[in-house]
């Protein structure tokens, strides 16, 4: 059933946004929710290639600046967030942003010295700790050792992976974790997308000026502007609305299994669309991580 605007006691037809809506959501019903996943973890990852292309031009600065600068304008015009919150929510939403810029920065500047595969595999240590954390499981500690495992081969498969890229992929692992901690503590303190828009608004007030003092006015081609637009889209947008929908039609659990699949995904891309093949060893060590995320999130005791 449409919705209807009423205007003065006057129905009109429905509006572009609710037309829009709709349309969407019936695409969506017509997608399984694994797909849906699926589909989130190739958008993020091609946007990252994307966004790799744009390091000749602007630096890694300037290409977070630009992804987190039209997330957020997409996703404030999407929501239209109030303001009015009280002081506790606004201190989770400050947390949120900030640690979402420092994330996306050092996961760039990773990006910028090793290929993508390796960096995501690395990042996704951040949340597979958050996952094992606590736990007293002897299984747990097995998928611990293989995902430490994983890292000894990264750093041991070929003898030039950048040091200085692999800590900060770590970096951005440690925020990612927190980054999860943080998420759960805004999705109790803010209703629908509300905290994620102001959230990531506060994360583009981090990262612009930092893509501004490396890039000055390379930031506002044309062309540079259109490529920024296309990373927000792919790497954050439409992934987060993805994920959004498939958690409201598959238990947690379930899509997080299916999250591990991002590393794999992440090799695949890097070779595919950037040309970044990996040593055998270090398809091995992604293939460790996979399976310890996947184990982890497997044996985890379900949310409801």
């Amino acid at each position: 059933m449409a919705t209807l605007n009423v205007v003065d006691g006057t129905e009109h037809g429905p509006s572009p946004r609710a037309s829009l809506s709709a349309l969407a959501g019936r695409t969506f019903d017509a997608i399984p929710p694994p797909a849906l996943v699926l589909l989130g973890i190739v958008s993020v990852q091609v946007g990252s290639a994307l966004a790799k292309h744009l390091f000749g031009a602007v630096g890694s600065f300037g290409a977070v600046a630009l992804r987190l600068l039209f997330a957020a304008a997409v996703l404030m015009l999407l929501w239209r967030p109030t303001l009015r919150m009280s002081r506790r929510a606004w201190t989770v939403v400050v947390g949120y942003g900030v640690i979402l810029a420092l994330m996306n920065l050092c996961f760039y500047l990773a990006l910028e010295r090793i290929p993508l595969g390796i960096a995501v595999t690395i990042e996704f240590l951040g949340p597979l700790t958050v996952a094992l954390a606590g736990s007293r499981r002897w299984l747990d500690a097995f998928w611990a050792l293989l995902a430490a495992g994983g890292v000894v081969l990264l750093m041991g498969g070929r003898g030039d992976l950048d040091l200085v890229g692999f800590l900060f992929a770590l970096a951005a692992g440690t925020f990612w974790g927190l980054y999860i901690l943080v998420g759960a503590a805004l999705g109790r303190h803010t209703t629908e997308g509300n905290g994620l828009a102001l959230g990531m608004a506060v994360a583009a007030l981090v990262a612009v000026p930092f893509g501004v003092a490396e890039s000055g006015t390379a930031l506002i081609q044309p062309w540079v502007l259109a490529a920024g637009l296309g990373v927000a889209l792919l790497s954050s947008v439409i992934p987060y609305s993805l994920d959004l929908e498939a958690l409201r039609r598959m238990p947690p659990r379930v899509f997080g299994i299916l999250m591990s699949l991002e590393p794999a995904m992440a090799a695949l891309i890097g070779l595919i669309v950037l040309q970044e093949s990996l040593h055998w060893s270090q398809w091995l060590a992604v293939l460790c991580v996979v399976a310890a995320s996947a184990g982890a999130t497997r044996g985890a005791r379900p949310e409801d």
